[in-house]
C-alpha cells in the first residue's frame, strides 16, 4: 500500500515539474529575460497547432518564454517567434 502511495506521489510531482519547464507564450518581451534567438514553424492547419509547434521548438532551444511575431498562410500556416531565456 505504501508503494502505491509513493508511486502516485512521484507521478504527480513528475508531471508538475515537467509542466513548469515548458516555455511560456508571452505577448511582449519579458523584462527579466534576454532574447536568445528566433524560431519558425511551418505546416500547421490552424493557429493552435502552430502555437504548439512553436512551443515545442522553444522548449528544445532551452527558452523560458516565446513571443509570436508573425503568422501567415491559409491552410498551410507559417509562423515565427522570438525566444527568451
Amino acid at each position: 500500500m505504501k508503494n502505491i502511495k509513493l508511486y502516485g506521489a512521484a507521478m504527480i510531482l513528475g508531471c508538475l515539474s515537467f509542466a513548469s519547464l515548458a516555455a511560456e507564450q508571452v505577448d511582449e518581451a519579458p523584462a527579466s529575460q534576454q532574447k536568445i534567438g528566433v524560431i519558425s514553424a511551418t505546416g500547421s492547419s490552424n493557429l493552435t497547432s502552430l502555437e504548439n509547434q512553436l512551443s515545442v521548438k522553444a522548449d528544445r532551444a532551452g527558452a523560458k518564454s516565446f513571443c509570436i511575431t508573425s503568422t501567415s498562410g491559409q491552410n498551410n500556416l507559417h509562423g515565427t517567434a522570438i525566444i527568451y531565456k
